[in-house]
């Protein structure tokens, strides 16, 4: 782990403590690529302005349960705005026996962790950022007991807050990647 201070929105800094981001990240279409997360990122954030595109970007997890493991899968979904997006994925796999609530506020962390190690590149590009949480606002699904906790804490990080049916990043293409 190592210290380092990030903003937490254009006005705030704070420090915390985080684990690099080394982890293998791949698109859709299965290409993993093998560059650090932010340097890969960048790049794609200076091509895709480069080619005249607006951009914002939208991270959110989603996990299944298979027996004794929680599957994970995190994205990082990058809009070109009126013309289509592209996204990055993480995956990783826990043996854990877990509550739905918990599981819920894990996807949510993981999220809130992209979103620290890439806000300082957005903010560099003036791009906009939500944060999806796979989380449903109808009280009957069992998601819901975890809305209150999962907002305050995306909003408190001073994220854009989005949940089910908008929460697009988490339960659509994290879901696709599960």
């Amino acid at each position: 782990m190592q210290k380092k201070t990030v903003s937490k929105n254009r006005h705030h800094k704070t420090k915390i403590t985080m684990k690099a981001q080394n982890e293998i990240w791949r698109n859709l279409s299965g290409i993993v690529f093998t560059h650090p997360l932010k340097e890969l990122l960048e790049e794609a954030i200076q091509r895709e302005l480069k080619n005249g595109y607006e951009l914002k970007v939208c991270v959110g997890s989603d996990s299944h349960v298979y027996g004794n493991e929680v599957h994970y899968a995190t994205a990082i979904v990058v809009i070109r705005k009126g013309k289509g997006a592209f996204a990055f994925i993480r995956k990783e796999r826990i043996v854990q026996k877990i509550g739905i609530k918990e599981r819920m506020l894990n996807e949510v962390a993981k999220s809130v962790e992209i979103a620290y190690a890439i806000h300082e590149i957005l903010d560099k590009y003036d791009i906009q950022m939500e944060v999806h949480a796979d989380i449903n606002t109808d009280s009957d699904f069992k998601s819901n007991i975890a809305l209150k906790d999962a907002m305050g804490y995306i909003l408190g990080m001073g994220y854009t807050f989005r949940a089910k049916p908008y929460a697009f990043a988490s339960s659509s293409c994290a879901d696709l990647a599960v």
